[in-house]
């Protein structure tokens, strides 16, 4: 089997696996508060199973990454991760009391931490222009996945057959049923999935050039005609000048992100033996990038947590139409991130991460002024107003979460991509689990809550606005005398 098909086999594989998780999250969720109610769980354990499947990708994010970046692997990351969701599932399917439930949710959370090998890996096998396409591609999985999974519950819900010592009803069943799924999945990836090295870096490197050329144009001017400055001092920014202003050097080792390729042949050399983890992630860009994947993750699950409560209080919203209002937020989200991936060829990361912010901000002001106190009116005026509001929330969402991070990726190395991709994800997570448990305790208090959200949306936006000079690729002086016929040979 040549490169190109198991390069696409690949890429199918990962699409497979964001989807089966957008449908595991669309199947689970609209049924796990009836089987605890089952239970006789008290209100609290909602929270705690939702939480305990974030929380456990906390800390398996980081391990997982470090394993695909020590060994070079991710297949055999992705099957490990696996197993997870297989147990998890299955004890969520076996029941019994509130604590298996809370355990299967945990166990199956530890899967999650597989996304940083697998953004890892997408992250060496592109290039820079492209990184962002694959990025929004791969996310649009999960949310098709999302729409998937009402349409499982719909057959779902009307099992109730005994299997042995087994019960499978609308309550078991979705356990059952993703356990099955994910069992399909890991043969799917024992099959279909290659561990491909890297393309050849000569053709990546001609790539990554003229894509500076033609749209990073005035960073670039600016760093050649400073060059001495920079050498002089010793540092680009914040960083020192080893890692801002690498040179393309013998064989055309350069590497997509701006580190060089190390000399000695993959796995002979520790990625970590000359890393330091203040070097890495202590800089200006990747704090900003680490901050907006914190704040927009915390307000979009604030706003989840409070959107339900909000609609049946103010609009009478019931299942049907709290569904309704989701499938069509869902339709508008994957609409978005393939806006973001068309756009993504014709704008840098940066641009796109502005034009974001630039829409979560106008959401914010729209919510804080429309729907922090109802004013009172009819229906269709208010429904107008919280229309408005989710519609600019989720339509700028891709534009910050696609772009950020690329962006990421691009300004970490590539030799522990792993790891960074591990730490991103672990912020994440973080945000998953204070969001709700902030939007919770203050439905009752909306001012509060959206201005919270709302002050740090500003916060971020003055971040990246002081920071946008850095939140490019690390630049590079290309040598005169190296040509493209020199890097073919």
């Amino acid at each position: 089997m040549d490169y190109a098909r198991k390069k696409k086999l690949t890429n199918w594989t990962i699409g497979l696996i964001f989807l089966s998780s957008g449908i595991e999250y669309a199947v689970i969720l609209p049924t796990i508060w009836a089987y605890l109610q089952l239970l006789d769980a008290e209100p609290y354990f909602l929270g705690l199973c939702l939480s305990a499947f974030s929380f456990a990708g906390l800390f398996t994010g980081p391990v997982f990454g470090y394993w695909s970046d020590r060994r070079h692997q991710t297949k055999a990351v992705i099957l490990f991760a696996n197993l997870f969701q297989i147990v998890g599932n299955f004890m969520f399917f076996i029941g019994g009391s509130k604590w298996m439930i809370l355990s299967s949710r945990l166990v199956a959370g530890a899967a999650t931490g597989v996304s940083a090998s697998i953004f890892s890996y997408l992250a060496r096998s592109t290039n820079s222009q492209e990184r962002a396409r694959v990025f929004s591609t791969v996310m649009a999985c999960r949310q098709v996945g999302l729409l998937i999974g009402p349409a499982c519950n719909l057959f779902l819900r009307l099992c109730n057959v005994q299997v042995g010592p087994f019960v499978v009803n609308k309550f078991t069943s979705p356990g059952l049923f993703m356990c099955l799924v994910w069992l399909l999945l890991q043969i799917l990836v024992m099959v279909m999935y290659h561990d491909l090295p890297p393309p050849t870096l000569p053709s990546r490197v001609v790539a990554a050039a003229s894509h500076d050329v033609l749209e990073e144009e005035e960073p670039l001017m600016q760093q050649e005609a400073g060059h001495e400055e920079v050498a002089e001092s010793g540092s680009y920014g914040s960083t020192s000048a080893e890692h801002r202003v690498p040179v393309l050097g013998d064989e055309c080792r350069y590497v997509p992100n701006g580190h060089l390729a190390d000399e000695e042949p993959v796995g002979e050399k520790s990625p970590f033996e000359d890393f330091s983890s203040t070097r890495e992630y202590l800089r200006e860009e990747v704090v900003v990038l680490l901050t907006a994947q914190f704040i927009i993750l915390f307000n979009q699950m604030a706003l989840e947590t409070m959107l339900t409560p909000f609609t049946q209080q103010y609009l009478g919203f019931g299942d049907l139409e709290n569904s309704i209002m989701y499938f069509l937020s869902g339709v508008e989200v994957i609409c978005s991130f393939f806006l973001v991936r068309c756009l993504s060829t014709r704008l840098t990361d940066r641009v796109v991460l502005v034009i974001g912010l630039v829409i979560c901000n106008m959401a914010g002001v729209w919510c804080l002024i429309f729907l922090a106190q109802p004013r009172a009116g009819s229906f269709a005026v208010l429904l107008a107003e919280l229309v408005v509001g989710i519609f600019l929330k989720v339509l700028g969402l891709p534009f910050v979460a696609v772009s950020q991070m690329s962006l990421f990726s691009k300004v970490t190395a590539e030799k522990t991509q792993g790891l960074s991709q591990g730490l991103r994800r672990s912020v994440g997570g973080i945000a998953t689990i204070l969001g709700p448990l902030w939007a919770g305790g203050l439905t009752g208090n909306l001012y509060i809550m959206l201005g919270v959200m709302m002050g740090l949306l500003s916060l971020l936006t003055m971040m990246v606005g002081l920071s946008y000079t850095y939140l490019v690729e690390p630049p590079r002086e290309y040598q005169s005398e190296v040509t493209q016929d020199e890097c073919s040979s």
